[in-house]
C-alpha cells in the first residue's frame, strides 16, 4: 500500500478538480474534441477524475484499471467503427490513460498511446491542464485521421462534452 498515493487521493478536494479545469478550459477541450472529429470518423471522450473513492483506493486499483472501467462505464466501445478513444486524467496521481477501442487499438498500439500520454502528463507538471489535454486531443487526431478519416454524413456517436467525475 502506497501511503503518499492514498494521501493525495484523500485531499484531493472537488475546488482542486475546478481550479485545474475551470469552466473556460473545459469549453477549449470540448471544442479542440469537435474540431478533432471533423476531420476523421473516430469518438473521443475526455474524462478528468480528482482522485478514486475510499474502497479502489484502498485495493489499489490503478489509473489504468478505473480507466478501462471508464471506458466500459460510459460505453466508449460502442460505436459503430469501434473506434472510440477515451483519454482518462486521475488527477490526484496525475495520470493520463489512453484507452481505444479494438477497431483503432489494431491500428495505432500500445506505444503510441503511451507517449501521448507522457506528453500529457509532462505538461500537467507544469500546471498546463487546458494545454497538455488539447496537445493529445491532436495527437490522438493524428491515429485518427490516419486510419478512420472523414467520411461524408458521420454521425457523432459520443458526447463531446469533457466529463469531471
Amino acid at each position: 500500500m502506497n501511503i503518499k498515493r492514498i494521501l493525495n487521493h484523500l485531499v484531493m478536494t472537488h475546488w482542486q478538480v475546478n481550479r485545474a479545469f475551470p469552466r473556460e478550459t473545459l469549453i477549449a477541450i470540448e471544442q479542440a474534441i469537435k474540431a478533432s472529429e471533423a476531420a476523421h470518423t473516430g469518438e473521443i471522450r475526455f474524462v478528468v477524475e480528482g482522485a478514486l473513492d475510499s474502497t479502489p483506493l484502498f485495493k489499489g486499483q490503478s489509473a489504468r484499471e478505473r480507466a478501462v472501467d471508464v471506458f466500459s462505464q460510459l460505453r466508449v466501445w460502442d460505436t459503430a467503427h469501434n473506434n472510440g478513444v477515451l483519454i482518462y486524467l486521475l488527477l490526484a496521481d496525475r495520470d493520463v490513460e489512453i484507452v481505444a477501442d479494438r477497431g483503432i487499438h489494431a491500428k495505432a498500439g500500445s506505444q503510441e498511446w503511451q507517449s501521448i500520454c507522457l506528453q500529457m502528463e509532462a505538461a500537467f507538471k507544469q500546471s498546463n491542464y487546458e494545454g497538455g489535454v488539447v496537445s493529445g486531443v491532436q495527437a490522438v487526431t493524428q491515429h485518427l485521421t490516419k486510419h478512420f478519416p472523414a467520411a461524408g454524413g458521420d454521425q457523432n456517436e459520443l458526447p463531446d462534452k469533457p466529463m469531471v467525475l
